[in-house]
This record gives C-alpha cells, structure tokens and sequence, in this order.
C-alpha cells in the first residue's frame, strides 16, 4: 500500500508540484536566480559577516549545505542513474534550476516572517511565514509536524543506516558499534543546541565539500575527453534520443525529479528554517544565498558524482545494486580501491553533518508546537539518538517509502503557501531590487514600507540605522551621478 501511494505521490504530484509551480516563480519573478547569479557571489562574500550574538549568514549557508550535501549526493544519484539511466541526472538539473527560485522566495520569506525568540535567537521557516503571512496557525501546526516527522525522525535513521552499512562494506565494522558511536558523538553536538552545531558545520561543511569535489573532478580530469559525449548522452537519453536508454524516458523524469528534491531540498520547506537563523539587513540577502546554496548542490556536486560513475566504465545499462556500491565502485575502478574507502569517510561527514540539520529542523519544529518545553525537547533528543541506532542496524526499506510519501505531503503544503504568499515576496524582492538600481551595494530592509505585514519588529525594526546609512550612500552615488 504505501509503495501504492508513494509512486502516485512522488511519481506525479512532486514532478507537478515542484517543477510547475518552480516554473511559475521563475517565469514571474524574470528569472530571479538567473538574474542575480553572480550577484550571489557578492553576498556570499558579505555574508561572513555576523551580529554580536547572531549567527551570519555564512553559517546559516553552512548549515543548509549541512543538510543538502548528504547520501542523497552520492547514494541518491547513484539510485537515480541506476533506475534511470543517465537522462536522470538531466531532470535532476531541471529541478534544480526551477528550485533554485522556489529556494529563493522561501527563504527570503523565511527571513521575513522570523521571529527572536526567550534566548535572543531568530527562528522561522514555513510553519512561521504560514502563521503570519496566511494567518492560519493550524496548516503551520501541520507543516511543524510533518517537518519533525520527516527529518527529525524518518531521514535521520536512513542517514544512520546509509553510513554504517558502507562503512561496513569498505571497512568492516560491525553495524551496532558504528551506531553506538555515531549516537554518541551525535548526543554530544546535540547538547550544545544551535550554535554548536552551526561551529560543526562551519568545520565539516568546507571540508567534506571541497574533499569530495577535489577527487570526482581528478576522476573527470583523467578522462576529460569523454565528459562532451558523456554530456551530450545525458540530455539525449533525458528525451529518449539513447537507444540504450529508450525505454527508461518516464522513469528517469520521475527518478530525476524525486532525487533532486531529495538531494537539494528546494521548496520541501526544510532550508528556511536554517536561513531564518541568520542576521542580515534585507530578508532577499538569504534567499539569494539559499539559491547558491542549490546550485552548488547539485550543478557541482551532484553533476560530479554522476559523470563519476557514468565515466568509470564499472556502470553498465540494467546495473543491479544500491547506488552507494555504485559509487564506490565506479571510483575504485578508475583510482583503485582507496576510491571505496574515500567515499565511506566522504558519506560519514556528509550523514554526520546531516543528521545535524535534520536534528535542528525537528527541534526548531517542535519549539513552534509546543513552545519552550525543556523536558519535551530532551525526550526528542533521547528519540533521535534511538533511531539513529536502529536504523544503523535495521533495514529500513519501510521508512524510506514512508518518509517519501511525506517529503511530498511537505512539498504540496509548502509549496501552495509560497504560492499564495508570492505576491508578498515580490514586494520585497522589488524593494531590494529597487535599492540596488540605486546604487546602494548592501540593500537594507526598513520594516516601516511594510505596515500591513505581520511582522517582529525586533527581528526588523522601523528606520533601523542601517537604513539612514544606504540612504546617504544613495544620495551619495546620486549626487557622483550628477
């Protein structure tokens, strides 16, 4: 039955859901991620800088790419292309490229409808902007609890049994004391709450991406001279072109969609909460980074692990296996068997960085339903730590249909709210566009313009000094004009 609902769910309401409606907001917004792309670089500089006693935006970034670089970046590809051929990896692109705009506008609403909460911290996401911007309190109480269920819970224990069972596979360590010790190392982040596992991130984040970028693209170099026909065998087999993969059209639509979501979350609701943490002077500064955030994902690293497997010559149409052997094995067949135990240590920081994210978001979640409750929020700690350690030894084939089935429930719920709260994030985008037009390099959000939003006046406040600042700056480069 589940298996029933979850090829309905995920084989055609996310493909409509998430690129439709991405291609709605793309369209509508003039192409929003493609009109400030290299603007993103620019805010991704500016964004290291932080707010005394505030997170920056770098680590809110840092903690997105927690949760987006994981197993789906090496396990999720490797599954897509196996179902799917290689035309996969081209839908994988196209959600990717109308995400990166449905990222936008939901983590600049995330910014937007943020509040700051008994500890001085900001929290937001969809079950926020859903209160505030829709006024209905209920469907965020439903969002809350599908965000806790999904990935505090269900993602958390397939993170678990993907990384044990390759370090079992490359190293030979026995399942139940990898779960012990993942659990135990986990507890202990766990404890430090939001900033530490935001100092983790700023750690392992740079490290594993860069790492695991630096040997795919030494792989794509040695064979360099392949990667155009590979390229260009991609794009024809996503059409049905390949006559090798003819008969794999529909399944790699639907493969390259639900795994793209899976690995670069955009529109499932997940990343705004962590982009709502960040101090920054304008709720669009996120969003902009967020849609880097997506690029990077999976037009770098999701691209770099299928032109790996595609280019090692270990992959073969109608392959049979999970897609972690098949990474790992299409590495080893080009460097030797070292490639099988770099991508077990590269699969441990990205699930360890992971269960990170997903652990915040089912926190933060469960804050917005039952407020600042101490003893609920450690029994919720003790019930992650237990499912991480059962998942690291059970086989959860179960879960991962369930958790599928509710990725999409998030997506749809998220999804319409952006819908009938976009006329809203245009406003904002055009405020900051507008200051930018002219000539002020950091745009500043001055929550007085927007009365009729319901919105934390200590997370924006009215004529903040920053905005007296980009004024003069305004004035000044008016004045140069002259």
């Amino acid at each position: 039955m589940l298996e029933v609902i979850n090829d309905f769910l995920s084989g055609k309401v996310l493909i409509v859901l998430i690129v439709g409606l991405g291609s709605y907001f793309t369209i509508r917004s003039r192409f929003v991620q493609l009109r400030h792309f290299f603007h993103m670089f620019t805010v991704f500089g500016d964004s290291l800088k932080s707010s005394a006693g505030q997170l920056s935006s770098f680590q809110a970034l840092m903690l997105s790419l927690a949760g987006r670089v994981g197993a789906g970046n090496i396990a999720g590809v490797g599954i897509a292309v196996t179902l799917g051929g290689p035309g996969a990896v081209f839908w994988m692109w196209v959600t990717a490229l109308v995400g990166m705009s449905s990222s936008f506008f939901e983590c600049s609403l995330g910014q937007l409808y943020k509040r700051c909460d008994s500890e001085g911290q900001f929290r937001g996401g969809p079950s926020y902007y859903i209160q505030h911007g829709l006024q209905k309190r209920w469907l965020g109480m439903v969002m809350a609890f599908l965000l806790l269920v999904t990935f505090g819970f269900a993602f958390n224990g397939l993170q678990a049994h993907a990384v044990t069972h390759s370090l079992n596979n490359a190293f030979g360590f026995d399942t139940t004391w990898t779960g012990i010790g993942l659990a135990a190392l986990l507890g202990l982040v766990f404890i430090g709450g939001i900033k530490r596992i935001a100092k983790v991130a700023d750690l392992l984040v740079p490290v594993k991406t860069l790492a695991y970028i630096g040997v795919t693209i030494y792989v794509i170099v040695l064979q360099f001279d392949q990667v155009p026909g590979m390229l260009m065998t991609i794009v024809k087999s996503a059409f049905g072109l390949d006559q090798a993969f003819g008969g794999l059209i529909g399944t790699a639509i639907v493969m390259g969609v639900k795994r793209g979501v899976f690995a670069n979350e955009a529109g499932l609701g997940s990343a705004p909460n962590v982009a709502a943490v960040a101090s920054v002077e304008h709720p669009v500064a996120q969003g902009v980074v967020q849609a880097f955030s997506v690029f990077l994902d999976t037009f770098v690293i999701c691209t770099c692990t299928a032109l790996l497997i595609l280019l090692s010559g270990f992959y073969t149409p109608g392959f049979e296996g999970d897609g972690i052997a098949l990474t790992q094995n299409s590495l080893a067949a080009v460097v030797g068997d070292w490639g099988r135990m770099f991508i077990s240590v590269a699969l441990a920081l990205f699930v360890f960085t992971s269960i990170l994210y997903n652990y915040y978001l089912g926190e933060s979640n469960l804050r917005f339903m039952i407020g600042e409750n101490r003893k609920a929020l450690m029994g919720y700690r003790a019930l992650v730590l237990m499912l991480i350690f059962w998942g690291a030894i059970e086989n959860l084939g179960t879960v991962f249909a369930f958790a599928d089935i509710t990725m999409t429930m998030l997506a749809f719920v998220n999804l319409i709210a952006l819908f009938l709260l976009f006329k809203v994030g245009m406003r904002i985008l055009r405020d900051y566009d507008d200051q930018r037009a002219a000539g002020i390099k950091t745009p500043v959000f001055d929550s007085s313009k927007f009365p009729d939003l319901d919105l934390d006046r200590q997370a924006w406040p009215a004529n903040p000094p920053a905005a007296a600042q980009a004024q003069a700056e305004q004035q000044g480069v008016t004045a140069a004009q002259r």
